[in-house]
């Protein structure tokens, strides 16, 4: 038997997130990304699904955006967010984490460049360093495999700690995963192979779609997604077995992500792509290394070196990845073509300029119409063979007009009516700068420029949260405190607490200082008085007289905890918040004089109560006394809030024998 050791330490997985993981605390997990790191996610979350398929946690994957915008609760205490992202600055997934995080959720950051916004955020952070710390290229392609593994190597991890998968297992998949470099390697020996694919079909189809079933319908949004970013061209992507339902008429390219499939599956893809062809689709299929049934069925059939997932969908992935790469390579010749053209073009006429040259002399000249003749016979040979879709059907008839009219083919009297440009004053020689340069730019695809997106920071949504209101938060607001400055966990004890609270009489805010270097008290921590208002200006504090911290206030630094109940000296209703400064522990006290609402009936008692109603109501079962929540209308608010839940269950007792001594004695 194989023993397996993950040296994951506690800035990867923290050990109140290991234990909250191994105690049945953690009952979602959440993946969340924008882009290429969203579709990882996906790949990561199958892994999960399979690796923890006997444990009862809920696996997930979303946008990031999704889940700021739609899907956020007020507790989210039993979640765990895996965030990923290669920049570590993505505007969508840095505010979905900051708002899970004031939920209570905890946060794992899958992440490639070091010290970035989101490493400060995360409660543990994997760092991918995939070889090149800051990738400053669109087509992002080795974050994303590198994504892929360490999310499921951490899937492993999990399945070890809470006994989903053996040791033996989790050795068998760690030893696939290690083999990821040596099939990409052999299908990197197949790049010219690939290349030609992509040079024979990528120009004959203007529309373009990529498919995947399974895991593999990940790899199919993956590439289609470098796809788009390498060829600037929108691309949809479906699962296999839809695509015959939606879109054949257009009579695309389709790129199929065959590979990794089981058989029954496979037998499938092949009677799909079969339909596909009938419909005069191009197809292109990644599939196993061995197959034959593509073969007379797919334009081009590229084969994969074969293995166990996730290895296919990185290997379909990165087979597109290459694909797009020489599609945008072929693309770009097109547009390279047309710009020697106009320099040439250009040339001509500058010598033409130093002539004095009339337009009819222009177009005369020998020299210029054979620079036209050639180009124009080349031009008119590549968009017959299609070559020339990427380019709008409006450039393509400018300019096969405009060469015409440049050849002296076309009376000149007609010009002016076929370019209609409202001032007569313009010759045919005026326009190769407007045409030519509009189709150099739908041909062009420059793969190192930076063209649509800044990678140093991706910008995105920044949802804005609703603020929140009430007697507590408004005092919050009043002193420059926001719900970053709460643990996420508190935010709905806060919000059951203002149901009970009828109004703040005053406030002390105290400073927390000498804490030790993971931000928790030390018998040198002191506390001092920042600011005070309302009745707490007339009263004198423990503080004044010693700036040691000690007692209920030093419990509230060490564990985040809100106190709710009455003051152990004066017995008046207070309410202490611990408040946190940047993530580095709690930095302040905000002491709360309230009025608690006595005249709340059983059942807001229970709801304010929360986790607590049920303490008491066991502890009353145990002295086995028939429970009524009538029994909390007995009790004052700041008793409930504040005493143990043994006290409370003792007084309630105490109430019940004390009735029935009286009976008795009636």
């Amino acid at each position: 038997r194989k023993k397996v050791a993950f040296n994951f330490g506690d800035d990867i997985l923290p050990e109140s997130l290991r234990d909250a993981l191994t105690h049945d605390k953690i009952r979602r997990i959440v993946l969340i990304g924008q882009g290429t790191a969203a579709v990882a996610g996906k790949a990561i979350s199958d892994g999960l699904a399979r690796y923890l398929r006997d444990a009862r946690i809920k696996i997930e994957s979303k946008e990031a955006s999704e889940l700021s915008g739609f899907s956020l609760e007020d507790n989210l205490s039993d979640t765990l967010i895996i965030a990923i992202t290669q920049s570590g600055t993505t505007t969508d997934t840095n505010r979905a984490v900051a708002m899970a995080s004031e939920r209570g959720a905890k946060v794992i950051a899958i992440v490639n460049r070091r010290q970035s916004d989101i490493t400060g955020m995360a409660d543990g952070v994997f760092y991918t360093s995939d070889g090149r710390d800051i990738e400053m290229s669109v087509a992002s392609t080795k974050a994303f495999y590198s994504q892929i593994v360490a999310g499921h190597v951490l899937a492993l991890c999990f399945a070890q700690m809470l006994n989903t998968l053996s040791d033996d297992l989790i050795a068998k998949e760690l030893a696939n995963l290690e083999q990821a470099p040596l099939m990409m390697d052999m299908l990197t020996g197949k790049k010219e192979e690939i290349g030609e694919s992509a040079r024979s079909l990528a120009k004959r189809k203007k529309y373009w779609a990529v498919v995947g079933s399974g895991p593999n319908k990940t790899a199919a949004d993956e590439v289609r997604i470098k796809l788009s970013e390498l060829c600037y061209k929108t691309i949809s992507s479906d699962i296999v077995e839809n695509k015959k339902h939606i879109d054949l008429s257009a009579e695309p390219l389709i790129i199929v992500c065959a590979a990794g499939n089981p058989r029954i599956v496979t037998e499938d893809i092949i009677k799909d792509v079969a339909i596909f062809k009938a419909h005069r689709a191009a197809v292109v299929v990644f599939a196993d290394e061995g197959e034959k049934g593509f073969n007379g069925i797919a334009d081009s059939v590229i084969a994969v070196p074969g293995a166990a997932m996730p290895l296919p969908v990185i290997l379909n992935t990165m087979a597109g990845h290459i694909w797009g790469y020489y599609a945008a390579v072929s693309i770009d010749e097109e547009a390279a073509f047309v710009r020697g053209f106009r320099n040439r073009l250009s040339q001509v006429i500058t010598e033409q300029d130093k002539n004095d040259y009339s337009i009819y002399e222009r177009i005369a000249d020998r020299k210029f119409h054979r620079t036209v003749r050639d180009f124009s016979k080349e031009f008119n040979r590549r968009r017959n063979s299609g070559v020339l879709s990427p380019m709008n059907v409006q450039t393509v008839s400018d300019i096969t007009l405009f060469l015409k009219y440049a050849a002296g083919k076309l009376p000149l009297e007609d010009f002016w009516t076929d370019f209609d440009y409202g001032d007569g004053d313009f010759s045919p020689l005026d326009l190769p700068e407007i045409f030519l340069g509009r189709a150099i730019d739908e041909l062009s695809r420059p793969i190192d420029a930076i063209r649509h997106q800044a990678k140093t920071v991706t910008v995105g949504t920044s949802r804005k949260e609703e603020p929140l209101k009430g007697v507590i938060f408004d005092i919050l607001d009043e002193l420059g405190f926001t719900t970053r400055n709460l643990f996420g966990k508190e935010i709905p004890v806060i919000k059951r607490l203002q149901r009970a609270t009828s109004r703040v009489r005053g406030y002390t805010l105290y400073d927390i200082t000498n804490l030790n270097a993971e931000g928790k008290p030390q018998d040198t921590s002191t506390i001092t008085i920042s600011k005070k208002g309302g009745v707490s200006l007339q009263m004198k504090s423990r503080a004044e007289a010693s700036g040691t911290l000690m007692g209920t206030k030093k419990t509230i630094v060490r564990t985040g905890e809100i106190y709710a109940g009455l003051g152990k000296s004066d017995r008046t209703p207070i309410v202490i918040l611990p408040l946190l400064k940047e993530r580095d522990g709690v930095r302040n006290l905000l002491l709360l004089h309230v009025d608690f609402s006595e005249s709340l009936g059983y059942d807001e008692r229970k709801e304010v109560l929360g986790d607590r109603y049920y303490d008491i109501r066991n502890l009353v079962d145990e002295y086995n006394l028939t429970w009524d929540d009538s029994y909390l209308e007995e009790i004052p608010m700041g008793v409930l809030f504040g005493e143990a839940p043994e006290v409370i269950a003792g007084e309630i007792r105490g109430r019940k024998l004390s009735k029935c001594k009286m009976r008795n004695v009636k």
